[in-house]
């Protein structure tokens, strides 16, 4: 059985200890989708939606949300990151989002990119619920990460 790394040996939660890891190049990809009406996905589209661009606040609040992982999510490191993306394809029944982080250091950058994803779909719902209140976040998840001991791992879609 895999040691679980965030537990010591008593069973009590911890942070893992990483001073002892290589820098190494780190690169992490997420993706989700916001399924919705064809109105508010006309809306977003057209710049309609009365809170004002769905699409550049939804980006700000996923590279924001990025950068505060660590203070949502127990045990996570504080990072240095060197980049966050975010960014939105429109598909017939609603908006993908894609966000990418990276680093040079000892941990990865998976959680930064997820949170990104999360918080930039979560941001295109408060905005456009006005017009649709059923809309349905989903399929978030991680789509590539690189670097690290583990090497490249793809997610198979």
């Amino acid at each position: 059985m895999t040691e679980l790394t965030h537990l010591d040996e008593n069973g009590a939660a911890r942070m893992v200890d990483v001073g002892a890891k290589a820098d190494t190049s780190r690169v992490a990809i997420a993706s989700g989708r916001i399924r919705m009406g064809a109105a508010a996905l006309l809306a977003i589209r057209d710049g309609a939606v009365p809170k004002g661009d769905v699409i550049a606040t939804a980006r700000i609040a996923g590279i924001m949300a990025a950068k505060k992982t660590s203070e949502l999510i127990p045990l996570c490191h504080p990072l240095p990151l060197h980049s966050v993306s975010v960014d939105f394809a429109f598909e017939e029944d609603g908006l993908r989002a894609t966000a990418m982080a990276s680093l040079t250091g000892k941990t990865g950058v998976e959680m930064e990119a997820l949170t990104a994803v999360s918080l930039a779909l979560l941001t295109i719902y408060d905005m456009a619920k006005a017009i649709d209140k059923g809309m349905v976040i989903e399929n978030i998840r991680l789509i590539e990460k690189r670097g690290g001991k583990s090497g490249i791992w793809k997610a198979e879609l």
